[in-house]
């Protein structure tokens, strides 16, 4: 009897990644949407449509601004490109297109100022591929609350995304 060997896909240099259809679509499920300005968590900043913190001209999004569907897809999709060009300058490392797109919707959680200087990318830039995973699990407070606090009414949804990208992480290993 023959086996079947299943190669997997090599990493390849992040300036050939792009983000994929599949992945925008995660990230505007995970943020959930709102047509008009919310505070997702006690103590964070306005959000609006699908977690958007700036207004087009950069300004801080605030309570009683309102968007459409289309356009707040618009704008985050615009937004996630220009996270692409800086996380193609401080990401080094080449990685699957899986790894990639989980960084990218990271990255857009979390501000990519905080992704770009965090111990996961100097893991990742150092080829430690499963420690830039681990450091997923590193990022479960809102506000200064811990998000990991059993019975949280606050900001469980953080902690349980956390857990989901750290999985998804190391499957991807």
């Amino acid at each position: 009897m023959r086996q079947h060997v299943i190669a997997r896909n090599p990493r390849i240099a992040i300036a050939s990644l792009a983000l994929s259809a599949a992945a925008l679509v995660g990230i505007a499920t995970r943020e959930g949407w709102s047509e008009e300005a919310i505070i997702p968590t006690k103590g964070d900043v306005p959000t609006l449509g699908f977690g958007m913190t700036r207004r087009p001209d950069g300004s801080p999004v605030k309570l009683g601004d309102r968007t459409s569907p289309v356009e707040a897809l618009q704008r985050s999709l615009a937004y996630i490109q220009r996270d692409e060009t800086r996380i193609k300058e401080c990401v080094k490392a080449p990685l699957h297109q899986a790894e990639y797109d989980l960084y990218l919707n990271f990255a857009y959680n979390i501000g990519m100022d905080g992704f770009c200087a965090s111990t996961l990318v100097k893991k990742l830039n150092a080829g430690d591929y499963v420690g830039a995973c681990g450091e997923i699990m590193r990022w479960y407070r809102a506000a200064g609350y811990d998000c990991r606090t059993p019975g949280n009414k606050r900001c469980a949804g953080l902690w349980k995304d956390r857990q989901k990208s750290h999985a998804a992480c190391m499957a991807a290993q």
